[in-house]
């Protein structure tokens, strides 16, 4: 095993316990938004969602790059979306059908990358800049319809923004979903298998 291969397999980097951090706070956050911590909550969401882009930064200038943290990052996205829907939902800031909406998509992916891995693709697919924007979109969306459902209700220019938001967000973040459904039905026609990045 060469020195670059030893390195992508590392588990303790500065990246890696980023994403785990955002796990946490994950977690933490769902609980504040359940017991109408709104404010912390806010708080909490806008250091999880600020991670998300300080982790990848320091990956590639720290030459961190590791498997487990293709893993975590795309994971801890995802998992942050859909606790922040369920407890947003929970509170009834937002209704419960677009639990559905987003939930579709990643069954989708989802399905899609287990059938990858079975295939012999076992690093997903590559990490897409639409897929990055659109859940950057729904992170604004969400702390922007929970400020409002605080100060404002349906009839102030939060609530207004959040909703814009949160409507390119999911738009976003299907087109991003398709497309990478797209390439992996191109990753199964092909013969050869091609090393790439895991999906976010």
């Amino acid at each position: 095993m060469d020195e670059s291969d030893t390195g992508r397999d590392r588990i303790v980097t500065v990246p890696n316990i980023i994403s785990v951090i955002r796990l946490i706070l994950m977690l933490v956050f769902g609980v504040l938004v359940v017991r109408g911590a709104d404010v912390a909550a806010i708080v909490v969401l806008g250091i999880a969602a600020s991670s998300d882009w300080i982790d990848g930064v320091l990956a590639r200038k720290l030459n961190q790059v590791t498997r487990l943290g293709q893993l975590l990052d795309p994971a801890a996205d995802r998992l942050l979306i859909m606790v922040s829907v369920l407890a947003m939902a929970y509170r009834e800031v937002i209704p419960w059908w677009l639990i559905v909406v987003i939930l579709v998509r990643e069954v989708i992916v989802g399905l899609l990358l287990l059938v990858l891995q079975r295939r012999g693709h076992g690093n997903g697919l590559p990490v897409s800049l639409v897929g990055k924007t659109g859940t950057f979109m729904l992170m604004v969306a969400f702390p922007l319809l929970l400020l409002a459902h605080i100060v404002g209700g349906e009839e102030s220019l939060l609530w207004a923004a959040g909703w814009a938001m949160m409507w390119w967000g999911i738009g976003v973040y299907w087109f991003a979903g398709l497309t990478y459904f797209r390439q992996g039905s191109q990753m199964l026609r092909a013969r050869h298998v091609k090393p790439v990045l895991e999906v976010s």
